[in-house]
């Protein structure tokens, strides 16, 4: 039987929390690219500022805990991000813009960055 180093599981761990995210990051943008076709109003776009604001409150509350390992230079741009999609997902909801678009290519820059 194989045995992992505490070293190898430690050194795996991020790869693997990054193809989680980056698996989520996926989905967020496939379900803002369904509501952009399907327009406003519809049930896609409910549910995919509803997904996209949860996994933006999770990676914010991650960004924001003082054992985020991250540069904190890299930490405060995301969180500025973070709270751009926040006000882009309002800005939808009460039908200020109906352009998902700017939305979407932010979320696929920072799927890209997550390697």
């Amino acid at each position: 039987m194989y045995q992992f180093s505490y070293a190898e599981v430690i050194e795996e761990s991020p790869r693997e929390m990054r193809a989680r995210e980056r698996q989520a990051m996926d989905r967020a943008i496939e379900l803002l690219r369904a509501a952009q076709e399907k327009g406003p109003g519809t049930r896609e776009v409910f549910e995919a500022l509803l997904y996209l604001r949860r996994l933006w409150s999770i990676f914010l509350d991650d960004l924001n805990n003082p054992e985020n390992e991250l540069p904190l230079q890299l930490r405060a741009g995301l969180v500025s991000i973070g709270i751009w999609i926040n006000k882009e997902i309002e800005r939808v909801r009460t039908g200020k813009t109906k352009d998902l678009t700017p939305m979407i290519e932010i979320n696929e820059i920072i799927r890209d960055g997550l390697i």
